[in-house]
């Protein structure tokens, strides 16, 4: 099976995920323990044109030691969810801690609703100037091997502007946070 080789990756944290009873901490932990999620956008493609697409991205909301909450990307305009984002940049991330060894090691399936999953819904953005060398330390440090992406496919950074934190981690209904609650939390 072929892989990128990992370097320069650093050993990522393993915290126990918070108690299921801290809904924004829970949210915050896998906004930033997650390094990839499922992105969904309304699709240009001709023969599905206005019906949601999905498509994986890897994501980092900060290095490991400063988690902001807001998941950043490292794009191109030949990805079809990019083509979808110029023509409306409406999206919904969503994150699971099956990713996570957390959900393997109990015996969780992911769709039950203990294996913790987030779905930020919001406006992704191309990155301002001022912000691009936050985001290449946040991708780059987290997904080394990014650096090495073809020039020619000229990738760009982008993030999730959050209007909506939606949570579900455990049985009883799902969690609204409220973004300052969400953005106050710690991971």
């Amino acid at each position: 099976m072929f892989s990128y080789r990992r370097e320069g990756l650093k050993a990522t944290d393993s915290a126990a995920p918070p108690p299921h009873e801290e809904a924004e901490r829970t949210a915050r932990y896998l906004a930033h323990h997650s390094s990839w999620g499922f992105l969904a956008t309304i699709s240009t493609q001709q023969k599905i044109q206005g019906l949601p697409f999905g498509n994986i991205f890897s994501v980092s909301d900060g290095p490991l030691d400063n988690g902001t909450g807001t998941p950043y990307f490292y794009v191109t305009a030949m990805d079809n969810s990019v083509v979808d984002l110029r023509s409306n940049p409406a999206a919904s991330l969503t994150l699971s801690e099956a990713e996570s060894e957390y959900c393997r090691d109990n015996l969780i399936d992911p769709q039950d609703p203990r294996c913790a999953r987030l779905t930020l819904t919001g406006r992704m953005v191309a990155v301002e100037v001022k912000e691009v060398d936050f985001a290449k330390e946040a991708l780059f440090s987290r997904h080394p091997q990014m650096k090495k992406w073809p020039i020619g496919h000229h990738f760009f950074f982008m993030k999730l502007q959050i209007e909506q934190v939606w949570l579900q981690n455990w049985f009883g209904g799902i969690f609204l946070i409220p973004l300052e609650e969400y953005f106050q939390a710690s991971p």
